[in-house]
């Protein structure tokens, strides 16, 4: 082994512990703003359905009408593939996922529409909508017919529609209580958000109705919508984002960026209001920046782009699509907003194209890391990290099988999470 070195030390013990105290706030600082990712499920996409058009069945109306979509205009794997521009390898299995998805389950995360997607209406009718909407959701929780994600985005809190949405997000809450309590899958989005102030009022009417029923401090938690451009950068120079999400005090769940409304803000005429704008790149850069390390997950806008009419026409729409939604998933944008039934082929597809096309490097790299056995590449913990998150998601939508990962990595799932969610002292001394 050769001889043992003789280790010395020049600093006493006392120097050690003074600067611990010293960065004692700091320590803690970091562990309250930055806690990391919650190592839950993130749909890939959200559907947003008006409060009037919501019903029990619309979760299996959009998988049946997507699935008629495909039968009519790209009804085997060689015939989609070629819309797409997919590999001969990965036809098939994108394919049959797709299709077994729609069957299963077609829609991730779903809100029903209170704002832009509902307007105004009259207050009666509204608060009928509400309680309907609450009606429907508990009961398809009930009969395990939900969504894994499901809830509302109520009219934003600026002063013409404030007290609107305030009373339509009490009627809708309160009906889920009152049909057996909150479900785990409860999302709320608070949308055109312009100041702090906003989400820390809002922080303070979902205090008020925890208390009013007896709920545990933090129970509800919501999505902050970014349409305005005062929300990423504010008057005085500084990103408005970073702030909301220390205002939302620990309830901020999502950051999801509003394509039309924002580029709308902007200037952008509307042939070019697209999620691929430029504008749209240096809003999405700042809210994943702000958002890094905090808990708080992004999600893309939409496109507006209906896949209907003749087979080509809606050939365009899906191959358009199918490009953004893979240019947002290249940048770590793993959610997005879909707007019609026949989004969600494309959706699903270059979900399952991206995870399954670099699945077995992901699973060999991340092999390699576990079992300390080199090859040509490097891999840090910071890198395992992403691999293990990556095969995670993979697993989570369904583009991939625990079974297959397991087989390429020798991982469990318990495995895999372990390595997603590092603590960050050992993160970072494993990097050093």
């Amino acid at each position: 082994m050769g001889q043992q070195e003789k280790v010395a030390t020049s600093l006493a013990g006392a120097v050690s512990e003074e600067i611990s105290a010293s960065l004692a706030p700091v320590d803690a600082e970091l562990e309250r703003r930055y806690p990391g990712d919650p190592g839950t499920r993130q749909p890939v996409h959200t559907v947003y359905v008006p409060g009037d058009a919501f019903a029990a069945g619309t979760l299996r109306s959009w998988g049946d009408q997507a699935l008629a979509l495909l039968d009519e205009h790209a009804p085997d794997a060689a015939s989609f593939a070629a819309v797409l521009g997919l590999s001969d390898e990965l036809a098939e299995p994108v394919h049959s996922r797709v299709r077994a998805k729609l069957e299963r389950e077609p829609v991730e995360d779903l809100r029903v529409d209170f704002e832009d997607g509902y307007g105004p209406r009259p207050d009666a009718e509204e608060d009928e909508t509400a309680a309907r909407a609450a009606r429907l959701i508990a009961e398809a929780y009930a009969n395990g017919t939900a969504a894994p994600y499901m809830g509302i985005r109520m009219k934003c809190m600026e002063a013409a529609v404030r007290d609107r949405g305030i009373r339509t997000l009490d009627v809708f809450l309160t009906g889920l209580v009152q049909a057996g309590g909150l479900p785990e899958g409860l999302v709320l989005t608070l949308p055109k958000v312009t100041y702090p102030e906003q989400v820390g009022a809002f922080v303070r009417l979902l205090e008020a109705f925890e208390k009013a029923h007896g709920l545990d401090a933090g129970r509800l938690g919501f999505e902050i919508q970014i349409e305005t451009s005062q929300a990423i950068l504010a008057a005085d120079g500084t990103a408005t984002v970073a702030r909301m999400i220390q205002a939302a005090e620990g309830r901020a769940t999502g950051l999801h960026y509003g394509t039309f409304d924002y580029s709308a803000c902007l200037g952008v005429s509307a042939a070019h209001q697209a999620s691929d704008h430029p504008a749209a790149d240096h809003a999405k850069a700042v809210m994943q920046v702000a958002a890094a390390g905090t808990g708080v997950r992004l999600s893309d806008g939409s496109t507006n782009v209906l896949p209907v009419g003749p087979t080509a026409q809606v050939h365009d729409a899906w191959r358009l699509h199918y490009g953004l939604t893979r240019r947002a998933l290249a940048r770590a944008y793993y959610q997005g907003w879909d707007m019609h039934p026949g989004h969600l082929p494309t959706r699903y597809a270059a979900v399952f194209a991206f995870y399954r096309e670099g699945f077995e490097q992901a699973a060999a790299r991340l092999a390699r890391y576990a079992n300390r056995a080199g090859g040509d590449v490097m891999d840090e913990p910071a890198t395992a990290k992403a691999l293990s998150g990556y095969l995670l998601r993979g697993l989570d939508c369904g583009a991939l099988d625990l079974p297959e990962v397991a087989r390429l990595t020798g991982l469990t799932r318990t495995d895999l999470e372990s390595f997603a969610s590092p603590r960050r002292g050992d993160l970072t001394a494993s990097a050093q």
